[in-house]
């Protein structure tokens, strides 16, 4: 979803993987694969564009994600702009990427990273997580649609079990996302566009306006619709166009608020909330690291 400095980027992931293990107080350390959900090896994402039958009609698409680039400020985020009219009560329908779920049943499996997903993520030797601690996560997800849908997502495997049970809870609760699906490389240095709306996790960066890596580059954090729950601090807003969402009185589906089913389900596994914090106020981010 958000976009980052390209220079800062480049200097973090020029730094050996010891140097890197070095600037943060702790490296998560190997862990087995889980057991506690079947394993699978997942095939490559195909588009898919038939919908199930009985499903709603999806709604007309409004408004084209990352069309539009943004002036850029001295730090490399993109000029803080009005939220767009057709974002203020934002309901985008869902590209698939993956089969929906058969008859709307919450469906998610665990596997190790298959080598083409890998290839198209943003790991690489100098992140500071082993490619074989990480794990490839498929999950349902009810979009903003009205439709269930499947996702994907790499985490650390210290959490993978732990995070397909919470979003099985979102699932139960209708809980919408937009989309889900693994960070491309070409995602950290694209101008920004300050529209964007994907759920997702492993993340090879650092952490915002820092040099030592975010605890998305362990796989140890998830991002939950940053459109709808926006990171402020100061006047920074990311993403750059949802200042529409900063009024968390205006209650719109998707956003993530104070004691909510969403919190209490990451709580439940020993992940805290962002959006608790003082400055960041980070309202889409949950840690298990508390970072």
């Amino acid at each position: 979803m958000r976009r980052r400095a390209a220079a800062a980027l480049g200097a973090v992931l020029a730094l050996t993987t010891a140097a890197c293990s070095a600037e943060v107080p702790s490296t998560p350390h190997p862990v087995p694969a889980s057991t506690t959900t079947p394993a699978t090896s997942a095939p490559a994402p195909a588009r898919v564009t038939t919908a199930p039958a009985g499903a709603p009609a999806a709604p007309a698409v409004t408004w084209q994600v990352g069309a539009h680039p943004l002036p850029l400020r001295a730090d490399g985020f993109g000029e803080i702009e009005p939220t767009p009219p057709e974002l203020v009560n934002r309901a985008l329908p869902t590209k698939d990427i993956l089969p929906p779920p058969a008859g709307d049943r919450y469906a998610a499996t665990i596997s190790a990273v298959p080598a083409d997903v890998l290839a198209r993520s943003t790991w690489q030797p100098a992140c500071p997580v082993q490619a074989g601690d990480l794990r490839y996560l498929t999950m349902s997800f009810w979009g903003f649609d009205g439709r269930a849908h499947t996702g994907e997502m790499l985490v650390n495997a210290q959490g993978a079990a732990g995070i397909t049970k919470v979003f099985g809870q979102l699932f139960a609760a209708h809980f919408p996302l937009e989309e889900m699906r693994v960070t491309s490389p070409a995602e950290l240095t694209a101008p920004p566009t300050g529209d964007g709306n994907s759920t997702s996790a492993f993340v090879c960066r650092p952490a915002r306006g820092q040099t030592t890596w975010s605890a998305h580059a362990y796989g140890l954090a998830v991002d939950v619709n940053p459109f709808c729950n926006p990171y402020t601090q100061g006047a920074l807003v990311l993403p750059e166009l949802a200042s529409a969402y900063l009024d968390r009185a205006n209650r719109r589906p998707g956003m993530v608020l104070a004691g909510d089913a969403t919190v209490r389900a990451f709580a439940a596994i020993g992940w805290s909330w962002g959006g608790a914090w003082t400055t960041p106020k980070d309202r889409m981010h949950f840690t298990a690291t508390g970072h």
